[in-house]
């Protein structure tokens, strides 16, 4: 059995990404969990470049959740250039945010977001986006109920 993908977040506020890891861990996730701090060091392991360059120790991922607010590159600007990399179009980004105002919504999705999810983030919308995008998740056991 080859071992599940691991799911990379980018995610600069501390407490948001402790919240994001017990949410994942409570929908049932299981894929190992990648966290880096700014736009820049999120292009870098995707590309597996500096520090990233070992894919034994640094493996690809199969979901991105990428928050928009961050220091450096903001996540517009990662997720522009992701989408501009023909190898990451299969890649499940999914845009975090602590707003929900429509034009940020909008200019996600225009810009290749495969989802957008609002912070603080509830175990059904990790269960939702599992169901949206089959396919990178492990799930340990069958999730607990709906939140």
């Amino acid at each position: 059995m080859l071992a599940a993908k691991p799911i990379l977040i980018a995610e600069d506020f501390e407490p948001d990404a402790k919240a994001l890891e017990l949410t994942l861990k409570k929908a049932g996730v299981a894929n190992p969990l990648i966290f880096v701090s700014d736009g820049d060091q999120a292009i870098y392991y995707l590309m597996g470049k500096g520090i990233y360059a070992d894919r034994e120790k640094y493996p690809f991922p199969g979901v991105f959740l990428l928050d928009l607010k961050m220091p450096r590159l903001d996540g517009y600007e990662v997720l522009r250039w992701c989408r501009s990399q023909p190898q990451l179009s299969d890649l499940v980004i999914c845009v975090l945010s602590g707003y929900h105002e429509l034009q940020d919504v909008a200019r996600a999705y225009q810009l290749g977001a495969s989802t957008f999810l609002v912070k603080p983030l509830a175990v059904a919308d990790i269960q939702n986006v599992v169901e949206g995008h089959p396919g990178p998740w492990e799930l340990s056991r069958t999730p607990g109920p709906r939140r």
